[in-house]
């Protein structure tokens, strides 16, 4: 399953890892553009200097994670796409290229279901996608989820449970299933 990855779901650390390590695993084939990166690159910047300098290095370190990933931007579809903020098209133009199977994102609104249906995709919000995987491969997914939760608390010096951890991160969902899975 190929999925791109939108940039509001780059820019949390501990569900980019999630993603990233579950990929790592074979659950699933991100895909971005060059494009997207570079808002994950940008929305960092409210996090202070030299925010945006780390991302960068984290984003060459994705690039060569994820070679096959990167998908070339592609105006000409860009232009043909109608969605209610256009400074989204180039999103749903990544996954049309690639051929992508859906758009991962929290923004629903931006990518309205029948539109993306018109192009053969799906839209899927991040909670109910680990979720999803977690249902189909419970081993993979709880190994990445407590890697980035060991990672959470070595950088922080405080204890994560589960739980509490993926509902900060926006995936409340996944983290009563693990917690219950466990």
């Amino acid at each position: 399953m190929k999925v791109v990855l939108d940039a509001c779901v780059l820019y949390p650390t501990v569900l980019r890892e999630i993603l990233l390590k579950v990929a790592q695993a074979g659950l699933y084939q991100p895909v971005w553009s060059d494009r997207i990166l570079e808002e994950w690159a940008r929305a960092t910047r409210k996090l202070g200097p030299g925010a945006e300098t780390v991302v960068r290095g984290e984003i060459a370190v994705v690039r060569d994670t994820f070679p096959r990933a990167a998908t070339p931007e592609r105006p000409e579809i860009e232009a043909r796409l109608l969605l209610p903020d256009p400074n989204d098209r180039h999103v749903l133009a990544t996954a049309i290229a690639s051929h992508a199977d859906a758009i991962l994102t929290f923004n629903a609104g931006d990518f309205p279901r029948h539109l993306l249906a018109e192009e053969g995709l799906a839209r899927l919000d991040p909670d109910g996608f680990l979720r999803d995987l977690w249902l189909r491969q419970p081993e993979a997914v709880a190994t990445a989820v407590d890697a980035v939760r060991r990672e959470a608390e070595r950088l922080s010096g405080e204890s994560w449970p589960v739980r509490r951890l993926l509902k900060r991160a926006g995936l409340p969902r996944l983290g009563k299933a693990l917690e219950q899975g466990m």
